[in-house]
């Protein structure tokens, strides 16, 4: 889903010269007597010019890199950038799945974190419309007020009128030879608020939407959104509480050539989503 970094690189050239005089022997009688053979001594020098012309070469070069690896010649803290808000730390995002949801995330900003980016990959599959895996997934995300609440407004929200503008029947089903797609795929969370039983989670991501299928008019495209989830520690998980979402930010597009619906329903069926990690 709707997911995506370059540098300039400049070169610099070095070079030196250096000259070695060697002092033949003064001339024989015979202009044309054997060739002579330097001394070991001129043999010495010349090696070592060369070494040390080499040697300047590999330090120029190794000097070349390191200004080119992304690293500011400013050293100063105010113009070093500050660390991404979603970095990784090696710590596992969850111990355990429920009917394929993760649970069990960590008690502190991490699991918080990933708790946010897959509750926002699960809401944003297609699961979601279909009654009997809504009603499963409103119960295993939410709390148990916030989903009581929630039942009735979502049912009327993916009404039959709704899933016949995708393309679905009353079901949720696609037609046959064509697919559906819907998928949400997290670029980055930040923690709005934190205090150790509560938190507010912004999840920017990508997502994909669209019918794939040769008589489709709702082709497959991207959007961009942040999704902000109120959650609350259980006992056991985090629960979302509310949850909002509003557009953007969207970057420029790119000039990327779109797929043919072929295409993008093969890749659909063969590319399996993540569990997301802090």
């Amino acid at each position: 889903m709707s997911l995506g970094d370059e540098h300039d690189a400049t070169t610099g050239g070095y070079g030196g010269s250096g000259q070695t005089r060697t002092r033949l022997p003064e001339p024989s009688g015979d202009p044309y007597g054997g060739a002579h053979r330097p001394g070991r001594r001129t043999s010495s020098r010349s090696l070592v010019t060369v070494v040390g012309v080499v040697v300047l070469l590999i330090a120029a070069i190794a000097f070349a890199n390191r200004g080119n690896d992304g690293t500011p010649s400013d050293t100063t803290t105010a113009n070093k950038p500050k660390a991404a808000a979603t970095a990784p730390t090696g710590t596992k995002p969850v111990q355990s799945k429920t009917w394929g949801i993760p649970t069990g995330f960590a008690h502190d900003q991490q699991g918080v974190q990933s708790a946010a980016a897959n509750f926002a990959v699960t809401l944003g599959s297609t699961d979601m419309f279909h009654t009997d895996t809504r009603h499963f997934l409103l119960e295993a995300l939410y709390t148990p007020e916030a989903a009581a609440k929630l039942q009735g407004p979502m049912d009327a929200a993916y009404s039959a009128d709704f899933l016949d503008k995708l393309g679905l029947d009353q079901d949720g089903n696609a037609p046959a030879g064509s697919t559906f797609v819907s998928r949400v795929v997290p670029v980055g969370t930040t923690v709005q608020q934190y205090n150790g039983n509560t938190a507010r989670v912004d999840v920017w991501y990508m997502g994909l939407i669209g019918m794939a299928g040769e008589k489709s008019t709702d082709p497959v495209k991207s959007t961009w959104k942040t999704w902000t989830f109120d959650l609350q520690w259980t006992g056991k998980d985090w629960k979302i509480v509310t949850d909002t979402q509003k557009d953007g930010p969207a970057p420029v597009p790119g000039d990327d050539k779109a797929a043919s619906s072929d295409e993008i329903s093969k890749a659909i069926q063969e590319y399996g989503g993540f569990t997301y990690a802090r």
